[in-house]
C-alpha cells in the first residue's frame, strides 16, 4: 500500500506561505525501506529524506518541502521507484504528474462546502409578471408544456417565460435538495434564449425581471445563507454588443482590415473578444465587479479559448487579470472556469480556482455507468457516441485528470452528471437505480457537487437543446420520487460527514463492475462502495465494526446497482491511531 493526496490528513499546510516548509506524508506498508521527497526549487531539484513512524500495519512517512516558489512541483522517491498523482512507476516519469503545493492566494474556504444547483432561467420557473412583458423581435412565445425544438429555425429562439422572480418561489425546493448554491446562466439581454451572446454586461435582460429582480433573488437566497453565481463570457459577445458595435471599440476585437471577424467556432452572432486590447481589460473589469453587489462569484463561459487565437496565448494572463478584479472587491467570491476537456495547464496560475470538470468526472462516469442501448450521436463531442468502459478503466480516466492539477485546483473543481450543455444522466444511465449510483457518487468524490435543475425529477434529454426543458412543477406524475428521495439523502450525506467534503481520497478496489474507496480525515473514515451490476463478494477489513449511513447493508452486496456507504472507525481503518 502506497498513498499520498493533497488532503489535510497528508499535507498539514493546505495554504502554504513562501518562505515556509510544509510536511508531507506518505503512507506505505510496512516492506518499504526509504523514501525520499523530491521538489523543485526555482526548477532545480532537491531531495529530502522522509523519516517513517509506525501506525498500525502502516508506516506514515514525513518530509518537509521547501515552498520557494508559487507552485512547489513534488514527487516521492520509494525506494529506487517514482510516486506522483499518477501513481508508482517503476520507470523514470514527466514532471507533469508531480504533486503541488500552491501559495497562491486560496480559494475561500467555504466553496469546498458548497453544493450548486444549475438553473437555464427561461425554463425553470415563471411569476406572474411573465405576462406582462414584450418579447423582442426574434422571440418565439411557447406554453410552459410546449415541445422544445432541438434543432432547426426555432433553436435558441423559442422563450418559456421563466423568470428571477420565479426561482425565489421555488427557494423551498432547491433548499431541500441540500444545495447552497444557485448558478444562473447568463442573464444578461441578448439575441436568444441562452443568452451566450450578450449586447451589454451592463443589465440583467429584461424578459427576467430585471435589475430589480436579481436584487431580489440574491436577497432571497442571502436571507436564507445560500449564495448566487453568475455566468459571463469572457472569449466572445454577441454580434448586437455595445462593443461590437461601437467605432470606437473596434480593437477589443480580432478584426481583419476587409471588415470580416473572428467569431466563436465561426458562429457570425459570436465575435471573439480581442484581450491585447487595453480599452477591453479595463471595460471587461467593470461588469466583473459591479455584479458583485448581489452575486457571490462568477461562472466563466469558454475559459479554455480565451485569450487563444492563431499565435496569440493570453489565457493564464486574462485569467489572472479576471481573478485580481474578482478579488478587490469581493475575496470570498467563487471563479469556476468551463473547459469540456482536461483544464491542468491552465489552473495553479493565481488565476481559476477551478474547473467543471468534465474530463475528470462527467466523461469516466458516463462511460461506466452507460446503458446499453444507449444511442448519443457523440461523446460530449468526440465523435462515435459514449464508449462502455469498466469501472477500473473510469478510476483511471479520474486518476488521469487529477494528476494534471493540483488537490486544490481539483477539490474546488465542479462535479457535473450533466448540464445545461449536455444529455440528462437518465437519459445516459437509463436505469433509475444506476441514476442513484451516480449521483451517489456525485456526493462522495472530491470536488464541488452541481445538480442540473431538473436532474433529481428524472427529467430526461438526448442532447443540450433538448436536455433544457421546462421544470414539470404543476405535473408531479412526471416526477420519479425514488430519485428526488435519493438526492436529497446523498447530498443531505456530504453535508453531514466533513471527510465527504475535506477528507483524502484512496481507492479501495475497482474492476468492471465495481469501484470502492475512502474518504479520510484525523478523525473520519467513510468506505463507499458503488457497483453498476452484480459482482463478486468483497472483504474490507474492519467493515464488521462499521455503521451503515446509506444503502443498508451490512457487508458490501453482491448484487447491483447498488451504492453504500459505511461509517468505520478510524481505530481500525488506521490499524491504530489517528493522528
Amino acid at each position: 500500500m502506497i498513498h499520498h493526496d493533497g488532503s489535510a490528513l497528508h499535507v498539514p499546510d493546505q495554504a502554504p506561505v513562501l518562505g515556509t516548509d510544509v510536511d508531507v506524508v506518505l503512507r506505505t506498508s510496512p516492506g518499504v525501506e526509504t523514501v525520499h521527497v523530491r521538489s523543485l526549487v526555482d526548477g532545480e531539484p532537491r531531495f529530502s529524506e522522509a523519516v517513517p513512524e509506525r501506525r498500525g500495519d502502516e508506516l506514515w512517512w514525513r518530509a518537509a518541502v521547501p515552498v520557494h516558489n508559487p507552485v512547489t512541483p513534488y514527487r516521492f522517491l520509494v525506494g529506487d521507484r517514482w510516486y506522483s498523482a499518477a501513481g508508482l512507476a517503476d520507470h523514470e516519469v514527466s514532471d507533469a504528474t508531480d504533486f503541488r503545493l500552491v501559495a497562491h492566494p486560496a480559494p475561500p474556504a467555504w466553496i469546498r462546502d458548497a453544493c450548486v444547483y444549475q438553473i437555464f432561467p427561461d425554463r425553470f420557473a415563471r411569476s406572474a409578471a411573465y405576462a406582462e412583458r414584450a418579447l423582442p423581435s426574434w422571440a418565439v412565445p411557447c406554453g410552459w408544456d410546449a415541445p422544445v425544438v432541438g434543432r432547426g429555425e426555432l433553436t435558441g429562439r423559442q422563450v418559456y417565460g421563466g423568470d428571477l422572480d420565479g426561482i425565489i418561489g421555488r427557494l423551498d425546493h432547491i433548499q431541500s435538495l441540500g444545495a447552497d448554491t444557485v448558478y444562473l446562466t447568463p442573464f444578461f439581454p441578448a439575441g436568444s434564449n441562452h443568452r451566450y451572446d450578450a449586447s451589454t454586461f451592463d443589465a440583467v435582460d429584461p424578459l427576467l425581471g430585471g435589475d430589480a429582480a436579481l436584487a431580489r433573488l440574491a436577497d432571497a437566497l442571502h436571507a436564507r445563507g445560500m449564495r448566487l453565481i453568475g455566468d459571463i463570457t469572457t472569449n466572445h459577445t454577441g454580434d448586437g454588443h455595445e462593443w461590437f458595435l461601437d467605432p470606437a471599440a473596434q480593437d477589443r476585437y480580432y478584426r481583419s482590415p476587409d471588415g470580416g471577424y473572428a467569431a466563436w467556432l465561426g458562429v457570425p452572432s459570436l465575435p471573439k473578444l480581442n484581450w491585447n486590447s487595453t480599452g477591453l481589460r479595463k471595460a471587461f473589469a467593470d461588469p466583473l465587479q459591479r455584479w458583485l453587489e448581489h452575486l457571490d462569484g462568477w461562472r466563466v463561459d469558454v475559459a479554455n479559448m480565451t485569450g487563444r487565437h492563431g499565435t496569440d496565448d493570453l489565457t493564464h494572463e486574462v485569467s489572472r487579470l479576471v481573478a485580481r478584479a474578482v478579488r478587490d472587491v469581493r475575496p470570498d467570491a467563487m471563479l469556476v472556469a468551463e473547459h469540456s476537456h482536461s483544464a491542468g495547464s491552465d489552473l495553479d496560475v493565481d488565476g481559476w480556482q477551478g474547473t467543471m470538470n468534465y474530463a475528470g468526472f462527467t466523461r469516466p462516469l458516463w462511460t461506466w455507468l452507460r446503458a446499453a442501448d444507449l444511442a448519443l450521436p457523440d461523446f460530449l463531442g468526440v465523435p462515435g457516441g459514449v464508449p462502455a468502459r469498466g469501472g477500473d478503466a473510469a478510476v483511471r480516466s479520474m486518476r488521469s485528470a487529477a494528476a494534471g492539477m493540483s488537490w486544490r485546483s481539483w477539490t474546488h473543481s465542479w462535479t457535473a452528471l450533466g448540464t445545461h450543455d449536455t444529455a440528462r444522466i437518465r437519459t445516459v444511465v437509463g436505469d433509475p437505480d444506476r441514476v442513484e449510483v451516480a449521483a451517489g457518487l456525485l456526493a462522495t468524490l472530491p470536488g464541488v457537487p452541481m445538480v442540473f435543475a431538473g436532474d433529481e425529477l428524472g427529467l430526461t434529454g438526448a442532447w443540450g437543446e433538448e436536455a433544457r426543458r421546462t421544470m414539470p412543477w404543476h405535473d408531479e406524475p412526471r416526477w420519479h420520487r425514488p430519485t428526488l428521495a435519493r438526492y436529497r439523502a446523498l447530498l443531505g450525506l456530504r453535508r453531514a460527514h466533513p471527510a465527504l467534503r475535506h477528507g483524502g481520497l484512496r481507492l479501495e478496489h475497482a474492476d468492471a463492475d465495481t469501484i470502492a474507496f475512502w474518504r479520510e480525515t484525523t478523525s473520519e473514515r467513510l468506505l463507499v462502495v458503488a457497483r453498476r451490476a452484480p459482482g463478486a463478494p468483497l472483504h474490507v477489513a474492519g467493515l464488521e465494526s462499521a455503521v451503515n449511513l446509506y444503502g443498508g447493508a451490512a457487508e458490501v452486496p453482491t448484487d447491483g446497482p447498488t451504492f453504500q456507504v459505511w461509517s468505520v472507525p478510524v481505530r481500525m481503518a488506521t490499524g491504530g491511531n489517528s493522528d
